[in-house]
């Protein structure tokens, strides 16, 4: 049976359903079966980060609603044949999600896939408690800055009551992932580091993603930037998909700040 992990956040913009979509190309090249759903009813991207919207023809309110199966509904992936896609419906809103619709989808996707990534909406209201009611794990993507922490801090309050697991008696499994470490401002001081972070949430870390702006260019060519061989982000992101695969890998630095000899250069000419 297939490992459910919702990917989480508290507020948007910090690069969730980009993590969601490298992470889970990373699962795949790993030899992994792996699915994402986008959970963001009426507000899809995930779609356009992996290159796919233009195959969408069904979504998961399709097959929870109106009886289209399953297969018809997942797409496969341009780049990795271990990855699918189940799309969020444009057209409707997070009414529509129900306990028990919910629970027969996910249990369906367990038996094909040995992952199962959950791509949480921002907030915390009833769309993202539906997606982190029956996760096995979760993932927390925040940004070192305070709003994103706190609002990250209440997400996982609510994953803590609400999901089926903790109901029953158990815990649900929670990492941190540090998204868009800028490494100067880190060092001047302007930006919190990750021990800080580490200390205010206390869950383990599994990634530390440096800022990087090859990323939105390859998100809008609908490229996961993990494809790269050349970006930090890119790397980083591999190297958390190997560990949400149980590989032992060591953490790379990416909050030390070492200026190259062209900055230092432009430096004493500013």
């Amino acid at each position: 049976m297939g490992i459910v992990i919702a990917v989480i956040s508290g507020k948007g913009g910090v690069g969730k359903t980009t993590t969601t979509a490298n992470i889970g190309l990373g699962i795949a090249q790993n030899d992994k079966k792996c699915v994402v759903v986008d959970f963001d009813i009426g507000q899809r991207n995930l779609d356009m980060l992996l290159g796919l919207e233009n195959r969408v023809v069904y979504d998961m309110v399709h097959v929870m609603d109106d009886g289209i199966g399953l297969k018809q509904a997942l797409i496969k992936s341009k780049i990795s044949d271990n990855l699918s896609f189940l799309a969020a419906s444009q057209t409707k809103d997070k009414s529509v999600l129900d306990s028990e619709k919910i629970s027969k989808l996910i249990d369906s996707l367990k038996k094909d896939f040995d992952f199962i990534i959950l791509d949480a909406p921002a907030g915390i209201e009833s769309g993202y408690e539906h997606t982190i009611e029956f996760a096995d794990k979760a993932l927390v993507v925040v940004n070192p800055e305070v709003s994103s922490i706190r609002d990250s801090d209440r997400a996982i309050g609510i994953l803590d009551s609400k999901s089926k697991r903790v109901k029953e008696g158990q815990e649900v499994d929670k990492f941190l992932i540090i998204n868009r470490i800028n490494s100067k401002m880190v060092q001047n001081g302007e930006m919190l580091n990750s021990d800080d972070i580490l200390d205010i949430l206390s869950i383990p870390l599994i990634g530390k993603i440096p800022e990087d702006r090859e990323i939105v260019d390859a998100s809008n060519q609908g490229k996961p930037i993990i494809l790269s061989q050349d970006s930090q982000a890119g790397q980083a992101y591999k190297r958390i998909a190997l560990r949400v695969c149980g590989e032992k890998v060591d953490f790379v630095d990416v909050e030390s700040h070492k200026e190259s000899f062209l900055q230092k250069v432009k430096g004493i000419f500013s």
